[in-house]
């Protein structure tokens, strides 16, 4: 189950990230961080996790990704589809 602290950790690090990188390594590190996470947790963690608010932190996260949409893009394309495969595994999209 992804932890509130691991998205603390996550949100300094994309914060921290240079806009200026043709590549953003940081990123890198946290969207593995993130699918390990996902293909670590049993079904039962992650539908528990879905019922849960989202922490200040993910919000921050959330807002961050919203503003930079070439990091969102580059996070995106790195954590979308194995997210999705362990989701479509526990049922929880169609």
């Amino acid at each position: 189950m992804i932890t509130r602290s691991y998205l603390s950790v996550a949100a300094l690090a994309l914060f921290f990230v240079s806009g200026s990188d043709a590549q953003y390594p940081m990123l890198d590190k946290v969207a593995a961080k993130v699918v390990q996470k996902y293909e670590q947790s049993t079904c039962d963690q992650l539908l528990a996790k879905r019922s849960q608010p989202k922490s200040p932190e993910e919000q921050q996260v959330v807002e961050f990704l919203r503003k930079d949409p070439a990091r969102r893009e580059a996070f995106l394309n790195r954590v979308a589809a194995p997210i999705a495969n362990k989701m479509f595994e526990c049922g929880l999209i169609p």
